[in-house]
Order: C-alpha cells, then structure tokens, then sequence
C-alpha cells in the first residue's frame, strides 16, 4: 500500500527586504491538496517575533500535532471496533526539544495527554484503555516514522 502526500510550502522575501542580513521574516503558507492552506512561520522560541509570526503554526507545532492526530485517528478506530463510544477526545500534547544522542537539537518527546469523555453503557476499563492506547502507538504512521520517544498519559 503506497500513498503519496503533498504539501506546497510558499515564502516570499518581502519587498526591499536585504535577506543576506539574516533580518528577513519567517512567515510562509502550508498549501494541502483538499483545498486547506495554513499561515506558517518558524517558532518565536526559535526565531524571536517580529521575524517570526507567532499566529502562524510552526514545524514544531505541527510536529506535536501530527503525532496527537494520527494516534487520536487510530484510537477512534479501535474503540468503535470494540463497541465503545466516545463523545469527545481532546489531547493536550507536549513536545519537548533538547539534544538526541547524536548530540543534535531534536523533538526528543512528546507526551500525548488525551482527555476522553464516554457515553453509553459499555465504559472501557483501565486495561481496555492501555491496550488501545498501545495498539494505536503501534499503528500510528507518523509515531512508526520518527525517532522521538512518545508516551501517552491517560
């Protein structure tokens, strides 16, 4: 099974801007084939504002978002499978920049923070919960595609 994803990433160097100086803003625009486009910038930790937009999402941002999502995405799956119900999945993920082993700057966590709210009569116990929540880290793309540790509190 091969898909392929795209994404259009646009910047432009502001009119008069030198850009040799180092001094050129960060703001740029995420384009998706369904239609969606996404005002960008490098992170203002990173990048101190005004030359990064701190409204824009950055790599960082969508980094963390990615992993919440795809693991949220398969979480969803596995508890409808399983006959459960959920009303509402909110995570407030974390992620954690620092040095990896080879000593360069790198997402080295994420913490997935998932706050579930359940209906119905059939509730999930806490091994139902761990035992989605570890087949979702096993299914999750993006969580097989990186080398960051992701942990999932609940």
């Amino acid at each position: 099974m091969a898909h392929e994803y795209t994404a259009t990433v646009t910047w432009q160097r502001s009119s008069g801007a030198k850009f040799t100086d180092n001094k050129y803003p960060r703001a740029h625009t995420w384009r998706f084939d369904g239609g969606a486009s996404v005002p960008a910038s490098s992170s203002p930790l990173v990048v101190p504002a005004p030359l990064s937009d701190p409204a824009g999402v950055d790599p960082e941002e969508a980094f963390v978002a990615s992993l919440s999502a795809c693991h949220m995405l398969f979480f969803l799956f596995h508890a409808a499978k399983k006959g459960f119900v959920i009303e509402r999945y909110e995570d407030n993920a974390v992620g954690v920049m620092g040095k990896n082993a080879e000593g360069r700057t790198a997402m080295v966590k994420v913490t997935l923070r998932p706050s579930i709210t359940w209906v119905g009569d059939k509730q999930p116990a806490a091994a139902d919960l761990d035992a989605m929540h570890h087949q979702s880290h096993l299914d999750c793309y993006i969580a097989n595609s990186v080398k960051t540790e992701v942990t999932v509190e609940h």
